[in-house]
């Protein structure tokens, strides 16, 4: 049975820590922490998302933002504050960013399209090894010997589930208005 994703809120008001916590709970897994250094401590691998609040007193939600992405940890971060953006944030690993005062579903929205993000990362790294793998059988081996392998067709086979799969994810990203949005944006930025 696959687990529910892990969710760590790193927030030094307690009371806001554990309303997202509540909010959260029937479909994640949370864990609730009210400083950075405990917000260190308790992240690792088994950790998805992090919701980290940016202005907290001894570690700063940047810092422990930049000691995230230093351990190279496999984790969304979205960035859940009072302070308003400013260009520093050009600069900042976060995924996410929402501005104090958050509703249940602004939180439970941008969780849900990091973990979706997420799983289409993890789908376009399968669906590349894949097609690196046939791209090499199809320079290398003749269309009879091709045509004569199981294997090769179950790798065939693989290949078009999984890229259905990564259509079906991006469709569903796409179907996310801050998703278009954004893709929108980075179009018009690449003209």
């Amino acid at each position: 049975m696959p687990r529910n994703p892990h969710v760590l809120v790193v927030e030094d008001e307690p009371d806001l820590a554990n309303l997202y916590g509540a909010w959260l709970d029937d479909d994640y897994s949370v864990e609730t922490v009210y400083d950075g250094a405990d917000g260190l401590e308790a992240i690792d691998e088994s950790v998805d998302v992090v919701l980290l609040d940016r202005r907290m007193p001894g570690l700063s939600g940047d810092t422990v933002l930049d000691t995230i992405r230093e351990r190279s940890l496999d984790c969304r971060v979205a960035m859940v504050t009072a302070v308003e953006p400013d260009f520093d944030i050009i600069e900042m690993g976060f995924d996410d960013y929402l501005v104090k005062p958050v509703s249940s579903d602004d939180l439970t929205s941008v969780v849900d399209q990091l973990l979706l993000r997420s799983t289409y990362d993890d789908q376009l790294q399968e669906y590349f090894a894949l097609a690196a793998k046939k791209a090499l059988l199809d320079a290398q081996k003749t269309e009879a010997e091709r045509s004569a392998s199981q294997e090769y067709d179950q790798l065939t086979d693989e290949l078009a589930v999984v890229r259905t799969k990564v259509d079906d994810t991006m469709e569903a990203l796409f179907d996310q208005d801050v998703y278009h949005r954004l893709c929108q944006d980075i179009s018009r930025n690449a003209t």
